[in-house]
């Protein structure tokens, strides 16, 4: 069977994040892909020039339809921009009993914010819903007002406070470390697991949360454990990394090759 996943996220119109590389990836692993837009911005590998929420009441009306006529097996949440759209969709989602992966969208590549700073507290009502949520380390450190982590015993305690505010298990990602590899730290009930991987070269790094995240939920729609289903969506955020270099995609940070497996 083909598992139906539900991307919840803003529209980049670059095709690099966003719906558009939920839709991707969770296409090249396996999954067909379903979206909730929560808004529409104006970017492209540079940046993002201006961003458009919708109002929460269409963003219910958008889920309610999905959810009434078709059976979903796994949800990914991005970009939600604000804690009226973060609530509206607690809402939607509470009780469903749904393999929920939740990429806290707060700061895009350029730098430019894409989560309210008064929102990130309504972002913690998400975190019991969530089977695993994906921060990178300076969305951690915003989601618990501290220091971005520098090391591994930093990224596991972080990891641990995040758990502590509700969230099932939390794979922090340390492409943020200065060093050769980019380790990423999975820290869930059954305990502690580093994934390793390298340091790929290049500037292929435009929605590789949005492509990880989206990835992750497609491999637990399709039954696998939660620490398989990291690993594999791990290799293959790394292979679409690697098969960036074929692309030309713009002059800021480039996206990644979602499709790398099926080029000739």
């Amino acid at each position: 069977m083909i598992p139906n996943v539900l991307s919840i996220a803003g529209s980049d119109p670059s095709g690099g994040a966003g719906i558009q590389a939920d839709l991707k990836a969770i296409s090249a692993n396996g999954g067909y892909a379903m979206a909730v837009l929560t808004a529409l911005t104006a970017q492209n590998t540079q940046g993002v020039r201006a961003a458009q929420l919708l109002e929460p009441a269409f963003i219910r009306a958008q889920l309610d339809a999905i959810f009434e006529d078709i059976e979903v097996h796994a949800v990914k949440i991005g970009m939600l921009g604000s804690a009226a759209i973060t609530r509206c969709v607690a809402e939607a989602l509470a009780g469903r009993g749904l393999p929920v992966v939740l990429d806290p969208v707060m700061v895009a590549k350029s730098g430019d914010r894409l989560l309210a700073a008064e929102a990130v507290q309504a972002l913690h009502a998400l975190f019991p819903l969530a089977t695993v949520i994906t921060p990178n380390l300076p969305e951690a450190a915003d989601l618990l007002g501290c220091e971005e982590a520098r090391s591994r015993p930093r990224m596991e305690t972080q990891a641990q406070a995040l758990r502590d505010l509700g969230a099932g298990a939390v794979l922090l990602k340390g492409g943020h470390l200065s060093q050769d590899d980019s380790p990423d730290l999975l820290s869930h009930p059954g305990g502690t697991l580093w994934i390793e991987g390298p340091r790929l070269p290049g500037r292929a790094a435009h929605g590789t949360g949005c492509t990880l995240s989206s990835a992750l939920a497609t491999q637990l729609a399709l039954g696998h454990p939660l620490p398989e289903a990291c690993q594999r969506a791990k290799d293959y955020i790394s292979g679409a990394i690697a098969g960036a270099d074929r692309l030309r995609v713009g002059q800021g940070h480039g996206p990644t090759d979602h499709f790398f497996a099926h080029r000739s």
